[in-house]
């Protein structure tokens, strides 16, 4: 035998740490050869550990490298490993506490042996959350303990006993995956995902992290976890708090019919950039933002979401009441007059008491097509509804009369459904009555002095930033967003969340990511944006845009990861290179890269990601 064969053949102990045994219990030591592969040290370890249970999840972690062993056929030999190897056999998925956009905090299991860009997707398969792709994972901001508040510990809604998401396209039930529709508790948890909540106590706003300029939205890039490497290999341990995130503002193929988490997160993502002030908007955007939030308010409470059951009730169900009616066109002095009304479908008709709605009505009015409109004074109990009917002479004009809010409400929301051709069985009906009370609440919110707000009551200084909620008193705001609510109060669930993601969408500084950089042969530091499609370069003092580059003119680019410098070249012969300053290169490299790849995916006509692609593009020198 040759030499190295000899030594091959030559028996070694291995110590192996077997996580199931307890933290405190010694390694095992095995006798292994360097011929022997990594799936026979497991097989090895398994044996002398005595446990019996399901090991098809466990692979081995080498301490000192810092890397999972995750080819069972490869020998010790070729691994490189030795006599003085500390490995550890442990789980590969491992509960991790998550931060989703909507600030509710799950404990799951997620990945921690594959790159996270695999790990994220896993997680968004487990909560049914299309395109992963755009999203990722980054550490949340050091919280400063305060002595006071060590004991208050948030609420986690653990889903850790989920099935590990597998790499066929999950079973749906009732709309949502299959774990989610077993019991009770567990639909509740996926409603929480799919319908926005409520609006935040002015004090919890203040309370969260703000960052008050460009330097510290730059700090926050530079918490993002690496795409390429695993969440093991980045110190991330069993349980530690991740939060998950929206990271390239590029969203391909929004559908809200299948969408209902990611539409719902995105807006929650939108609305905290909007109240922490992440993004900035004038005064007038801002009241628009805090209308669209009343219009979507109090959906949590009613049991709608987006997630619309395809099971329409076969029978639509009706409303019938008296109420008092007036035609102003009539050449009549009279004024309201009372009837007993049913809504049937999308039709009003109206009969002389609640005995003769047997026989035929007085008259039917069709009100697919009609304009609807409040005319309400909550302080003097007015609860009237507008209707333009469209006619044969041309639009008819009809006002009806409630007695109380709760009528008016479901009448209201009624009307508003039919004038768009849908009935009281549609699944908005029920979000649309939530939406019309909220609209009157805040109608009833008398600003005095002390007492303290009814629950139905909106909090105006929910609804805005904190600049805003510092320069007006409620009082002053609750016109104001009344007066924008009037132009959205006819928006369904999916319409105002839309109308409020394309509002958002349109804002100058939108989905920019900042870096502190130090342009190659410049003495001090600058800002790069980087957005969807372009790079811009910022002075740091005033904060001017000096320079935009677009990626469509972009030849190459490539980092010096010894000096950590990022250098570009652009069609023209236009180079430019920096270092950065806040992040590591790395971030701004995966960042170019990850944008350059979403604007691929419109091409590619199976509905599988190019996982190799992104690698490519984004994992700098040890990509996969």
């Amino acid at each position: 035998l040759s030499i190295s064969a000899q030594i091959r053949m030559a028996a070694w102990d291995l110590s192996v740490t077997v996580e199931e045994l307890g933290p405190q219990a010694p390694p095992l030591k095995i006798s292994v050869t360097s011929d022997l592969h990594i799936g026979g040290v497991i097989l090895k370890v398994v044996e002398k550990s005595q446990i019996q249970r399901d090991w098809s999840d466990h692979a081995l972690w080498w301490e000192q490298k810092q890397q999972w062993l995750l080819k069972p056929s490869w020998t010790l030999d070729k691994c490189g490993i030795h006599a003085d190897a500390r490995l550890c056999l442990t789980s590969q998925h491992k509960p991790l506490r998550l931060r989703l956009p909507s600030g509710i905090t799950f404990r799951l299991r997620a990945c921690f042996s594959s790159p996270v860009f695999r790990s994220v997707t896993g997680i968004c398969k487990l909560l049914n959350i299309r395109h992963p792709e755009e999203l990722s994972l980054l550490w949340p901001v050091e919280e400063k303990k305060r002595k006071k508040e060590k004991d208050v510990e948030e609420e986690l809604y653990d889903i850790t006993r989920a099935p590990l998401p597998s790499s066929s396209i999950p079973k749906l039930a009732n709309g949502m995956p299959a774990f989610f529709a077993e019991a009770a508790e567990t639909e509740a948890v996926y409603k929480m995902l799919a319908v926005s909540q409520p609006a935040p106590a002015p004090e919890t706003i203040a309370k969260l992290y703000r960052t008050t300029n460009i330097t510290e939205k730059a700090h926050i890039n530079s918490r993002w976890l690496d795409s390429s490497r695993s969440l093991l290999q980045q110190g991330v341990r069993e349980n530690d708090k991740l939060i998950l995130r929206f990271k390239y503002y590029t969203f391909h193929d929004i559908a809200p019919q299948a969408d209902a988490v990611r539409v719902t997160q995105l807006y929650e993502q939108a609305r905290w950039a909007v109240l922490l002030e992440e993004t900035e908007c004038t005064e007038e955007e801002m009241m628009v933002f805090a209308a669209l939030q009343v219009s979507l308010s109090n959906t949590t409470s009613s049991t709608q979401s987006l997630t619309v059951s395809t099971q329409e009730t076969m029978t639509a169900p009706e409303l019938h009441d008296y109420l008092k009616i007036f035609r102003p066109k009539r050449l009549t002095l009279k004024g309201y007059k009372q009837y007993w009304f049913t809504f049937k479908e999308t039709t009003i008709s109206y009969f002389k008491s609640k005995e003769e709605s047997c026989k035929e009505p007085i008259q039917q009015m069709s009100l697919k097509g009609c304009e609807v409109a409040p005319d309400v004074s909550v302080a003097g109990q007015k609860f009237c509804i507008r209707l333009l009917i469209p006619g044969p002479e041309g639009m008819n004009e009809v006002y009806l009369r409630c007695e109380h809010e709760q009528q008016y409400s479901r009448w209201m929301a009624a009307c508003r459904l039919a004038s768009k051709g849908k009935t009281l069985a549609d699944s908005s009906f029920s979000s649309e009555v939530q939406s019309i009370q909220s609209f009157l609440a805040m109608q009833k919110t008398t600003p005095s002095t002390n007492t303290a707000q009814t629950d139905e009551s909106i909090n105006t200084h929910s609804l805005v930033s904190p600049r805003y909620q510092k320069k007006y008193k409620p009082k002053q705001l609750t016109p104001r967003i009344l007066e924008a609510y009037q132009n959205v109060a006819q928006l369904s669930l999916t319409d105002a969340i839309q109308r409020f993601l394309q509002i958002w969408q349109a804002l100058p500084d939108f989905g920019l990511a900042y870096v502190v950089v130090r342009f190659k042969g410049c003495r001090k530091d600058e800002v790069l944006g980087i957005a969807n499609n372009r790079l811009i370069r910022i002075d740091l003092s005033v904060g001017d845009v000096v320079k935009t580059w677009r990626y469509n003119t972009m030849r190459q680019w490539n980092v010096n990861w010894d000096i950590k410098q990022v250098a570009i070249e652009f069609d023209g012969n236009v180079n430019i290179a920096f270092s950065c300053v806040t992040a590591d290169c790395k971030i701004v490299h995966e960042y170019i890269g990850g944008y350059i790849f979403m604007s691929t995916r419109g091409r590619e006509q199976s509905n599988t990601l190019n996982e190799e692609l992104f690698h490519k593009l984004t994992g700098g020198h040890e990509a996969l």
